[in-house]
């Protein structure tokens, strides 16, 4: 089984939730065994991302981690300001 682009899935996934969909960035890395993605958005639109208390951010991080067991991998997510 192929590893899927999960990079370009977080990427997809915040140029939904947000105007401007053209400042959206996803740039990854490895960090101790983690695939971490960090989503930079135009300032303006982090609230978009994250979401009410946070429930937007949790949601695809949830996702996220979803795709990590079936892939037996980890992943984390990141919004960088």
């Amino acid at each position: 089984m192929t590893e899927p682009d999960i990079k370009s899935w977080v990427e997809s996934m915040a140029r939904d939730l947000v105007d401007h969909p053209d400042a959206v960035s996803v740039t990854s890395f490895e960090d101790e065994g983690v695939l971490v993605f960090e989503v930079t958005v135009d300032p303006s639109e982090v609230g978009r991302v994250i979401g009410r208390q946070g429930r937007t951010v949790q949601a695809v991080r949830t996702l996220l981690e979803a795709a990590g067991a079936r892939h037996a991998r980890y992943y984390e997510l990141e919004i960088v300001e």
